[in-house]
């Protein structure tokens, strides 16, 4: 198989994405011949060399990610996808499956926290229908790309189809395609879904791979019963398959807001736009993404660190820093939104700060 069509660290080539209908995800590394060049402009700033710390390194990052030494990144779209999982019928979450219904309209009406650290942030929001298990009534403010009405049981039976794992990835690189084309400089992806911790570590468990135990923490809230019997769940669904190639993986274990949000990641990526990725379960559909397309590494902004288990586990095996550590892990697209400033402040260090050579000359005439 030549390069092109096999990347070297196991993810699906040229070939491989066309040949699953997925060629418009196909990804292709950043161009790194600018570094040098991007390195040079952010030690010429008006300021001592370093003294920005990792926001010099991020500003270079965007530089790269648009092959320009003077990137913008003004507008960002933030999508939170919403699905429900099968896995909660062996009790999961502490939480009933109707709480993806009710904060999907909390999200509408624009009362949930990731609408208010949205609005701080200039960012705007765009809820997604990617698998609730209901009919949602159609609202302005919400995009209809249901999968399915929630993903099966992954402790029973596969929770997706290939064809719905396809069509998951497909519709996600499709909205954000869609959003960069109406001006999105930058993409930001969170979710919402009972139950999608759960599936997020069987992910995590198998596309490290990592031992079971280090993938599985409270979610939403567990106490000591609750997390036993959370536990089994997925002990239960890890034994039922012993997928370990992403797609299947996404296909055992996945829901359909984690693989549409692997599929926006793909989609950005392959439109050379920074993807800001929130918490624990938005890193676990960043990990199938950069499985199946490793260079989707290259435009993945992780946004901070959660508190969840088998968060910071999951950010080490990427090589991944996050920008931010504040002990959250909520969800939502909340960090991501966060981290959305940080990242329009790291493009306009090349694009808006005085070179400290005009300073010095100013200086001296």
């Amino acid at each position: 198989m030549r390069a092109q069509d096999k990347n070297d660290a196991g993810g699906l080539g040229v070939n491989d994405m066309a040949a699953n209908g997925l060629s418009a995800l196909a990804v292709r590394p950043v161009d790194r011949s600018l570094e040098s060049v991007l390195r040079a402009k952010v030690d010429g700033k008006a300021k001592p060399p370093g003294s920005l710390g990792r926001l010099e390194d991020l500003a270079i990052r965007v530089g790269l990610m648009r092959n320009c030494v003077t990137p913008r990144v003004e507008r960002i779209d933030l999508f939170v996808f919403a699905g429900d999982h099968g896995l909660t019928e062996e009790g999961v979450s502490s939480y009933p499956a109707g709480v993806t219904i009710a904060m999907v309209n909390t999200f509408l009406a624009g009362g949930a926290c990731v609408n208010a650290l949205s609005a701080a942030a200039n960012i705007d929001i765009h809820v997604v229908d990617a698998g609730v298990a209901a009919d949602l009534p159609p609202h302005p403010d919400l995009i209809d790309a249901k999968i399915r009405h929630g993903s099966r049981n992954a402790a029973r039976e596969p929770a997706l189809t290939h064809d719905e794992v396809r069509a998951a990835l497909t519709r996600g690189g499709s909205l954000v395609g869609k959003a960069i084309d109406k001006g999105a400089d930058a993409i930001a992806i969170g979710e919402m879904g009972i139950g999608n911790t759960a599936s997020s570590s069987l992910i995590m468990h198998r596309l490290i791979p990592a031992p079971l135990a280090e993938c599985i923490g409270v979610g939403a809230g567990q106490d000591d019963v609750g997390l036993a019997r959370k536990r089994a769940a997925i002990e239960r669904a890890a034994h039922r398959s012993a997928a370990t190639d992403p797609f299947e993986v996404l296909s055992e274990f996945g829901g359909c807001e984690i693989a549409m949000m692997a599929g926006a990641v793909l989609g950005a990526a392959a439109r050379q736009r920074p993807v800001l990725v929130d918490g624990f379960i938005a890193s676990a559909a960043a990990l199938a993404a950069v499985r199946l397309q490793p260079a989707a590494l290259d435009y993945c902004i992780f946004a901070h660190r959660s508190a969840e288990r088998g968060h910071a586990r999951l950010l080490q095996a990427l090589g991944a820093e996050p920008l931010l550590d504040l002990g959250m892990r909520l969800g939502e697209g909340s960090g991501a939104a966060l981290a959305g400033p940080l990242l329009r402040a790291a493009a306009r260090l090349l694009t808006d700060v005085a070179d400290l050579a005009d300073i010095l000359a100013a200086a001296e005439a």
